[in-house]
């Protein structure tokens, strides 16, 4: 059971590693010579705001999200990679850039998810 959750998450942080590569290089900027420790970071980051910080915030703003028929999510999304970006070193986003990497990310997460989640409820 251990092993298939760090499988699972190891596949989450390097495609999560990937879609804020892409977010970061396209949408975000960093200061000096961009490092490939910056993206494995923010990968790492992100990973675990989706792992602990999301689903509190979901539950949180269960009655938001209900009444705006799953909108917030859309900002709940945006804060991750908001929180993502803010912990991570030597890299900056705008706000405009952080909700349309959102878009990316929740796209990246849902190839996740598809090629992940049968692998590991065997």
């Amino acid at each position: 059971m251990f092993k298939k959750w760090i499988i699972s998450f190891v596949a989450r942080w390097s495609l999560s590693t990937l879609g804020m590569w892409l977010s970061i290089t396209f949408l975000g900027s960093v200061s000096g010579q961009p490092n490939p420790l910056d993206f494995i970071l923010a990968g790492l980051f992100f990973s675990l705001a989706n792992s602990f910080v999301r689903p509190l915030a979901t539950t949180l703003t269960l009655p938001l999200i209900i009444f705006t028929m799953g909108l917030f999510t859309l900002i709940i999304n945006t804060a991750m990679v908001a929180l993502a970006i803010w912990l991570t070193p030597n890299v900056s986003m705008d706000f405009a850039g952080a909700i349309l990497s959102s878009l990316v990310m929740s796209a990246v997460n849902g190839v996740v998810n598809f090629w992940i989640t049968p692998y590991t409820s065997r």
